[in-house]
């Protein structure tokens, strides 16, 4: 039967259906790590995210005998569109079966979308902005996926590379192992940093602290320390708020780090958590009526990995060791809370500062993940 694809209203039953088959799609895969169905369902419900300010989007849903075969996210970030001249419409949360017209209708669907919007390329995965999950993954199908990343099947490059697109970014991520102690060289480097300009490592006593003090600071370090990688997003006034709100009254304040300089003013951050992903699997993305078991106990329980979700330090700051800064203050927090290994957030391939960072670790590169693209004029 031939495939048809069907637009998505965004209301939270139609979207929590798109949701589900992302989940079910890989039902008894040992690797993949589902997302909490309410997060994604409001990623894509315009009146809960507030980059729909700026971006316009829809979701597609193919059928086959009046079964569902995949699925896909058009978006256009206007924002983007007008810093890099490229009117580009992106897809993201793309899922499918292993069907050549499966594939076509859904990257049909979002071409077609685009085009008729004015978009001259196709590219993605990606999402609304640079903290939503962007790249498809194209090495590293046998490791466990993380919260903040995509996990697909080794089909997908296949089916892209088929459809003409070709790789537009790369991304690579580290498993690394927690030293005992903080290498020597950092140590040595955190130290010099710290005197020579001025820099502090404020104990972050409450999480009202850290939202009223440094939240607003925070995010704008990320729009400066971020601006110039590739796809960047710029958060606003409203995403900021929004963030602050719902992410930072979550975290374990022994999971996070801010530098500031002789006059408290923000200059460096790093925040990591607990890893989720053996506790969302647990829970298949629910929090009720069990899930939220799980998740907690991945959050005060014991558990052998910290996810690294970002690090920014402030642009005088950069290339100067004080990233040490941050090390030498989280290992051995690490270290106390049982810790054996940090997953990496994904690193452009071609950001060899950022992955020098790594060099004094034990570590090992284990996954690659590419965004594609192609034009639809």
């Amino acid at each position: 039967m031939a495939v048809t694809v069907i637009p998505i209203q965004p209301t939270k039953s139609e979207l929590t259906k798109f949701v589900q088959f992302g989940i079910d799609h890989y039902k008894g895969n040992k690797y993949f790590v589902p997302p909490l169905i309410m997060d994604d369902i409001n990623t894509l419900l315009p009146d809960k995210n507030p980059a729909f300010d700026f971006c316009e989007a829809q979701s597609f849903m193919a059928y086959r005998d009046d079964k569902p075969v995949g699925r896909i996210t058009g978006i256009i970030n206007k924002t983007v569109n007008e810093r890099t001249g490229d009117p580009a419409v992106r897809f993201g949360f793309i899922e499918f079966i292993d069907d050549d017209e499966v594939v076509y209708a859904l990257m049909d669907a979002v071409e077609n979308w685009g085009r008729e919007r004015g978009m001259k390329t196709i590219v993605g995965p990606l999402g609304f902005t640079d903290l939503d999950h962007e790249g498809m993954l194209t090495y590293g199908y046998e490791e466990i996926g993380t919260m903040a990343t995509i996990y697909n099947y080794d089909y997908y490059p296949r089916q892209m590379e088929r459809r003409g697109m070709e790789k537009e970014a790369e991304w690579v991520e580290f498993r690394i192992a927690v030293p005992d102690k903080v290498p020597e060289k950092i140590a040595r480097v955190g130290d010099i940093v710290k005197r020579r300009f001025g820099l502090s490592v404020p104990k972050l006593t409450s999480k009202k602290l850290l939202k009223e003090k440094y939240g607003h600071a925070l995010f704008q370090l990320i729009n400066e320390a971020y601006d110039e990688l590739y796809g960047f997003s710029p958060l606003t006034d409203r995403q900021i708020d929004h963030y602050i709100e719902q992410y930072l009254g979550i975290l374990d304040l022994r999971d996070v780090c801010v530098i500031v300089d002789k006059d408290e003013k923000l200059v460096g951050v790093g925040i990591s958590i607990p890893s989720f992903s053996k506790a969302l699997q647990k829970s298949g993305g629910k929090l009720f009526p069990f899930g939220w078991w799980h998740l907690l106990k991945a959050m005060k329980g014991k558990n052998e990995v910290v996810d690294l979700l970002l690090v920014a330090i402030k642009k005088e700051y950069q290339s100067k060791g004080v990233n040490a800064l941050l090390f030498t203050e989280l290992i051995p927090a690490y270290v106390r809370r049982g810790y054996k290994y940090a997953e990496s957030n994904p690193e452009l391939a071609d950001n060899s500062s950022v992955q020098s960072q790594w060099d004094y670790f034990d570590k090992r590169q284990h996954r690659r993940r590419v965004a594609y693209k192609k034009s639809i004029k």
